[in-house]
């Protein structure tokens, strides 16, 4: 497994922990035998995952009985070979990635709605002429990786006006933050599909991007928290605890007093990028992001609307994502322990 920026997955994912490693040895027994987790994400952005540092640096997580360690690996499809290879209990992938898993057997299930509004964006140059995703045949379409949810995004959104990959458009894996930028730069890409960090991090860069993504898709949610049925089955609790802490951390991060201390909790899981000057407007981008919208407030966080996941997947039926649709969708999401975690 793999990380971005130079971080190794086991440095980045002990950065928080291991001052409550070291203080563990001299603590009560209760404390030494919590439980040991792993949760994989697809990047090693801190504030990108803002609620989990949160509830780590508050310690949540200790109160549920739990100790998390977080892997930062290389895309939505290694997180999910992370955890049906047995190396993490949790993770956190893409709505379209899932689905893909789920065709192919994989007993997925998404569980966490984490980003209640679009976190990607298909975005070009300020100053492009390209005002409209048709604009973009026969151009090339930058992306993180070629197996992020970012790709299935911007399929959805080309499908609809009866445009294909390799064939109207071509994608080109340039990474982000700094690798995007120069592939913008060099005009390697005439636009960037891409998420919010990617977003603040390039404008830091002095690289303005505008947004031509339709707005019907701008409700499309982002990654969220996913377990194995089987994982669920043979521990009941953690999605509830995980869940819970995950909450109480976006419940603290949404209050504005709050904002130093918890970028100070950012920091410890990434301390290079809580030096950029870009952090304080990423911070506020994730909130708002993560905050549900009004339509949907009333359920809590962490809800997942079943007519978004249908139009998820109808996309990825019609972009060739999905070969065929799925025969349950029902059967990829619950919403059973939202009540629980918004008590």
């Amino acid at each position: 497994m793999t990380t971005r920026n130079n971080l190794t997955r086991r440095s980045f994912g002990q950065l928080a922990l291991g001052g409550m490693a070291v203080s563990a040895l001299g603590a009560p027994a209760i404390v030494r035998a919590q439980t040991a987790i792993t949760f994989a994400v697809p990047n090693p952005s801190a504030l990108t995952w803002l609620p989990y540092w949160v509830a780590v640096g508050e310690g949540y997580f200790e109160e549920e009985g739990f100790t998390p360690t977080l892997e930062a690996i290389d895309g939505s499809s290694a997180v999910l070979q992370a955890m049906t290879a047995g190396q993490a209990q949790i993770g956190a992938p893409g709505p379209g990635p899932t689905l893909g898993a789920r065709a192919r057997g994989v007993d997925v299930k998404f569980i966490y709605n984490l980003y209640p509004k679009s976190v990607f964006g298909l975005m070009v140059k300020e100053e492009s002429l390209y005002q409209a995703p048709a604009d973009l045949k026969d151009t090339v379409i930058g992306i993180g990786t070629a197996d992020g949810a970012e790709v299935s995004f911007t399929n959805a959104i080309m499908a609809d006006i009866d445009m294909k990959p390799d064939q109207d458009f071509t994608y080109l894996p340039v990474g982000d933050g700094g690798t995007a930028a120069v592939a913008f730069l060099r005009d390697e890409v005439a636009a960037y599909s891409g998420a919010v960090s990617d977003v603040a991090i390039l404008a830091a860069r002095g690289l303005n991007l505008r947004e031509i993504t339709p707005s019907e898709y701008l409700g499309f949610f982002g990654n969220g928290i996913a377990m194995l049925e089987s994982q669920i089955a043979s521990t009941p609790e953690l999605p509830l605890a995980f869940g819970r802490s995950l909450v109480r951390g976006i419940k603290f991060a949404s209050d504005p007093a709050n904002k130093e201390t918890c970028l100070a909790h950012c920091a410890a899981g990434n301390p290079q990028e809580a030096e950029q000057d870009y952090a304080s407007a990423l911070f506020d981008g994730v909130v708002e992001r993560m905050t549900p919208t009004d339509k949907y407030i009333d359920e809590g966080y962490g809800f997942q609307p079943p007519e978004h996941w249908q139009a998820i997947h109808d996309s990825a039926v019609d972009s060739g994502a999905l070969a065929e649709p799925l025969a349950d969708l029902s059967a990829v999401y619950t919403n059973e322990f939202v009540p629980d975690w918004n008590a």
